[in-house]
């Protein structure tokens, strides 16, 4: 039986042995995994870890504020915010197909995050990685070996929670006291919203999935309990009719989903009156939009995201 408490005891002893008083740096998402390991990090070594938070401008309604409220206010992490909005969307003006988009902001994030590591002087590399991680990719390699950063900075690695999966960290994230918006969040693909528009992205767009992910969220709270939720902004436009004009506007679908593990998924049986009031209130508030679609389709064939 896994017991949360003995583990935070013996990995806060691990972390003080690899780290000691050295300067470590972590990247700081906002999902569970990360966030338990920075919280966790932090119990070991203090102000001498830097919990970053790169605000790319593809982030979910407020999700800045609430990180930066919860680990700077809460949990007194040495946090640091960059927003670095302006120069992601610069990177992926004229960008449409999903894999170079997603090689743009893996790119871009590495470039940022050695930039703040090097002013950091750190020497250490903290990070959420867990047991699927490592699994899906085929073969387990020991933490306490070494990254190499683009430009030649080297870190070692810590990975507290390497053996853990995901129900365990959850246990974990709870026993430390994160809230349950962090211990009980949904997956978020690396890349957030910019995988959720579909073809190029344009600050409109990304506004437009920002708020109808959002209203998502709110109308399945504590109604439904699924592995994902999120709204996606599809291609194209659709004609609708806006009081006594016809209207030109925006497809939105949503994709609710069960799942164990991600391996596989299946498209949730998902209340009528519930997806109704989605859709009420996304071509209401949104009126950008004028259609929502709810997809049917499983993982196989489908993946759980879009792109």
């Amino acid at each position: 039986m896994f017991n949360a408490e003995k583990f935070i005891e013996n990995s806060v002893t691990k972390i003080k042995e690899q780290i000691g008083n050295k300067r470590a740096i972590i990247a700081l998402s906002g999902g569970v995994d990360s966030a338990t390991a920075a919280v966790l990090t932090s119990k070991a070594s203090g102000e001498n870890l830097v919990s970053i938070f790169v605000d790319t401008g593809f982030m979910r309604k407020n999700e800045p504020e609430i990180v930066r409220k919860i680990f700077e206010e809460q949990f007194h992490l040495n946090f640091k915010l960059i927003d670095a909005k302006t120069e992601y969307f610069a990177a992926l003006k004229g960008v449409s197909d999903p894999e170079k988009k997603r090689e743009i902001i893996g790119h871009k994030f590495i470039e940022i995050f050695e930039r703040e590591a090097e002013k950091e002087n750190a020497q250490f590399l903290v990070q959420g990685t867990i047991a699927p991680d490592w699994i899906e990719t085929g073969g387990k390699i020991k933490s306490h070996h070494n990254v190499t950063l683009p430009h030649g900075m080297v870190l070692e690695l810590t990975e507290p929670m390497y053996d853990l999966y995901k129900d365990e960290v959850r246990q974990v994230a709870r026993a430390l006291g994160l809230p349950g918006e962090i211990s009980e969040r949904m997956p978020f693909p690396g890349p957030g919203l910019a995988v959720r528009v579909i073809g190029e992205l344009t600050h409109e767009k990304v506004d437009i999935v920002r708020r109808a992910d959002a209203i998502v969220k709110e109308e399945i709270k504590d109604k439904i309990h699924p592995w994902q939720a999120f709204a996606v902004l599809l291609e194209g436009r659709a004609t609708g009719v806006k009081g006594d004009s016809r209207d030109y506007g925006y497809l939105v679908a949503v994709r609710i989903v069960e799942s164990l593990d991600a391996m596989t998924a299946n498209a949730m049986n998902v209340d009528w009156k519930i997806l109704k009031k989605i859709s009420e209130r996304v071509t209401r508030e949104i009126p950008e939009v004028t259609r929502v679609l709810y997809d049917l389709t499983d993982k196989p064939p489908a993946t759980i995201e879009f792109e």
